[in-house]
C-alpha cells in the first residue's frame, strides 16, 4: 500500500466541490489526480455519518487558529509598547538632566 498522503485541507476542498459546487466525483478526481475511491471515502469521511465529529473538530482548528492570530496581534503590541516605554524613559532622564 503505497497511496500518496493528502493534506486535510486538500481533502476537505475536494470534498466541497463535490458538495457544495455540484461538480461529479469523478470530474473532481480526474482534474486532482486522485482515485475515485478516495473522493468517496472523503465524502464519507466529512460529509458523511461522521461529518459532526469533523465539524467539531473543524471548529475547534478555527478557534485555535484566531487565538493564535490575536495572541500574535497582541505580542506585537506589547513590543511596541516595550520600545516606546525605554524610549520615553530615556527621553526623560535627558531632559532633567538640563
Amino acid at each position: 500500500m503505497s497511496g500518496k498522503r493528502y493534506p486535510e485541507d486538500f481533502k476537505i476542498e475536494a470534498v466541497r466541490q463535490v458538495t457544495d459546487r455540484g461538480y461529479k466525483v469523478a470530474e473532481v478526481a480526474q482534474r486532482l489526480g486522485v482515485t475515485v475511491k478516495s473522493m468517496h471515502d472523503w465524502i464519507s469521511k466529512y460529509y458523511g455519518a461522521n461529518s459532526s465529529q469533523h465539524q467539531a473538530l473543524t471548529s475547534q482548528q478555527e478557534e485555535i487558529r484566531k487565538l493564535k492570530s490575536e495572541l500574535r496581534r497582541v505580542t506585537e503590541e506589547r513590543d511596541i509598547l516595550k520600545e516606546a516605554a525605554a524610549y520615553f524613559a530615556g527621553e526623560s532622564k535627558r531632559s532633567t538632566r538640563s
